[in-house]
């Protein structure tokens, strides 16, 4: 052995100090490769919409009811399945319910825990004894371990289980106990869940799901473009902060920023009076669903053209200081003409629907007024030193990264930047040029940059990466040639709101491109499979997800309500279990009280992309990868304790 193959060994050993020690982790370790995989659960777009986010991480996108239709299959009706499946997702809510209903709650809490106690076991199953104890409540341990285990030495199981089950009842745990075992079975269902972006804007709870994303005990984020703004705002990035103060205004979100993470917007609201107080802002009219009092409406589209406005500003000066953007034709308020109201846009002029701009200077149109930059420095210091948004944002970073190889599959949000013959497109950043893979590198350790650098020019840099990635042409985020802001408030032109998209996506459907992207991040061409979203999947007008004879699943089917009158569904999820790949088409979701009531369920239907013929094991997954790895340090260990060229290291006893 070499002296640093020896070293590591040395170390490895105090771990495993005696063969023992090691013989006993490479048999558990063998044991885990030739159980089932785990279900992976992928969902993208999620927008803000956090009720429906919550029930379908509640159901597993179908993977609870399909497991309850496993265990009773035609044992039980379907509205008792369908029953049982919504105790599951909800178990306080919808045991309250019933038992309003039944007339004797002991034999309910009795069939019921049998039940639960059935569905645990088989979703326990795929998994090591203590894997599924770490992930027992720790109040009912003991017992649901040994009501899930089976007792070979027991004679009269069902006399033992059933003394377990009366105890429980009769002692008046029977509530409790039943929701510790529907929240066993929702975190035992799924194994690892992936986010392929855009938790943020639209709707109303980004902060919620952030929340809950950082209690789940096993994922990973791919950001979207409306994550890196919210990270680029985080970090003091101007046009970063504008935007999604914008966006939020625009659908009527703003409490997210005051309610959710504390950030005050009383300067933005008094300015915003003081200067449109008797501008009607027709142009800026609340999208969505929110619904506001009239006079909430009112101050919300005042704000909503006041940080515009600061926002075309802003941006301006962004543009140019970084010449080697090249987004100097995005610059648009210079070719306002202030007394006609009018704009000329490639040699062509349009009237414009408002050119009410108190605040905007002819002479120097991107110019801040003093008031506009007072209120810019106080929301970067708001935004800065929120406690709340700062730790969500570390958390995107720490989980989360521009793209994801996982188990033979490329995860990323939006698109691979490529020409119009299908070959990747070099871009240029900060000096450096590069195209694929390189530049999803580079953008996302610039973006770390921002948060992390001790170099100021390179955490600048990082800063406005963000804003770069967020609307710029040549991001993999974005993927669209402009982003059309300015003309979709303020011309009515539909020409002028087209926003060109990126060969990639008319060439989802060509295989040579799809092979090419694979080989690309280094994943097989025949077994590998590209899952992303950015861009809904417009079912209503026979849109199909799987494209590319399966090689790639856009699964973005508008999650969003802002975007189901165009999808027609609310969305696509997918699962990724030991018999392969199935995708969940989504209803829309009407509340969590309707949920409850009417035991409905968002899941309308699956289509199974693709199905194993041998059912894969952890040993055929990345993790099992790691594991054999480390199986094959263990042997190496075990062979210098036999050689003696590491000596076992036994406790000493202490004398008496």
């Amino acid at each position: 052995m070499s002296n640093l193959e020896t070293r590591y060994l040395e170390r490895l050993s105090e771990l495993y100090p005696t063969i023992a020690a090691a013989s006993t982790e490479v048999i558990n370790l063998e044991a885990i490769l030739n159980l089932p995989k785990g279900t992976e659960h992928f969902l993208t777009d999620i927008h803000g919409e956090y009720e429906a986010f919550s029930h379908v991480l509640k159901n597993g996108s179908g993977a609870v009811r399909r497991k309850v239709n496993d265990v009773f299959g035609n044992t039980l009706s379907s509205q008792d399945k369908q029953k049982l499946a919504t105790l599951i997702y909800y178990p306080r809510e919808k045991m309250a319910q019933i038992l309003d209903q039944v007339h004797n709650r002991e034999d309910w809490y009795k069939i019921t825990l049998y039940r639960l106690i059935e569905v645990s076991k088989r979703a326990a199953s795929k998994y090591t004894r203590s894997k599924v104890r770490k992930a027992l409540p720790p109040e009912f341990a003991y017992v649901i371990e040994e009501l899930i285990t089976e007792k070979v030495d027991v004679r009269d199981k069902e006399s033992y289980y059933s003394a377990i089950v009366r105890t429980i009842i009769r002692v008046g745990r029977a509530g409790e106990f039943i929701v510790a075992l529907c929240e066993l079975i929702q975190r035992l269902i799924v194994d690892h869940l992936h986010i392929l972006g855009d938790i943020y804007d639209r709707g109303p709870g980004p902060h919620i799901i952030m929340d809950k994303l950082m209690s789940y005990h096993s994922l990973d984020i791919q950001w979207g473009n409306h994550d890196v703004l919210w990270m680029g705002a985080a970090v003091g990035q101007r046009g970063c902060i504008a935007n999604a103060i914008r966006i939020c205004a625009r659908y009527g979100n703003l409490d997210i920023l005051e309610d959710g993470y504390g950030i005050n917007l009383l300067p933005l609201a008094t300015f915003a009076l003081d200067v449109y107080g008797n501008d009607p802002c027709t142009c800026f009219v609340l999208k969505g669903t929110n619904t506001c009092s009239p006079s909430e409406t009112d101050l919300n589209m005042k704000m909503h053209k006041a940080i515009s406005i600061i926002q075309f500003k802003v941006e301006g000066q962004l543009i140019k200081e970084h010449p080697e953007f090249e987004l100097e034709a995005r610059n648009l308020l210079h070719l306002v003409d202030f007394e006609k109201g009018t704009i000329c846009l490639d040699g062509k002029e349009y009237q414009m629907t408002d050119c009410h701009f108190p605040t905007v200077d002819p002479a120097d149109p991107y110019r801040l007024t003093e008031e506009e930059e007072g209120i810019m420095e106080r929301l970067v210091k708001a935004f800065m030193n929120c406690e709340k948004l700062q730790q969500h944002m570390r958390f995107l970073l720490a989980k989360g990264s521009l793209y994801k190889v996982y188990n033979g599959n490329l995860l990323y949000h939006g698109c691979i930047p490529l020409n119009e013959d299908g070959s990747f497109k070099e871009v240029e950043i900060y000096g450096e040029t590069c195209k694929g893979k390189a530049l999803y590198e580079r953008l996302d350790s610039y973006v770390r940059k921002g948060f992390m650098s001790t170099d100021c020019e390179e955490q600048k840099k990082g800063r406005d990466i963000c804003w770069y990635i967020w609307l710029h042409q040549n991001s993999p985020l974005f993927g669209k040639d402009k982003m059309a802001t300015f003309e979709r408030y303020f011309l009515t032109d539909k020409e002028t709101h087209r926003e060109k998209k990126n060969p990639y996506y008319s060439l989802l459907e060509d295989e040579a491109t799809a092979r090419a992207i694979l080989d690309e991040f280094g994943l097989s061409q025949e077994e590998g499979h590209i899952i992303n979203g950015h861009v809904p999947v417009k079912s209503k007008n026979g849109e199909n997800p799987v494209k590319c004879g399966g090689k790639v699943l856009v699964i973005d089917g508008g999650f969003s309500r802002a975007y189901q009158k165009e999808t027609g569904i609310a969305g696509y999820t997918l699962s990724y279990n030991s018999y392969g790949l199935i995708l969940a088409a989504h209803e829309p979701f009407e509340s969590t009280e309707a949920a409850i009531e009417k035991e409905s369920d968002i899941h309308s239907e699956s289509i199974i992309v693709k199905r194993v013929s041998n059912r894969k094991l952890v040993g055929d997954t990345d993790v099992g990868c790691q594991l054999k790895t480390k199986i094959r340090d263990l042997e190496m260990l075990l062979e210098a304790y036999h050689t003696g060229k590491i000596v076992e290291k036994f406790p000493v006893r202490q004398g008496i």
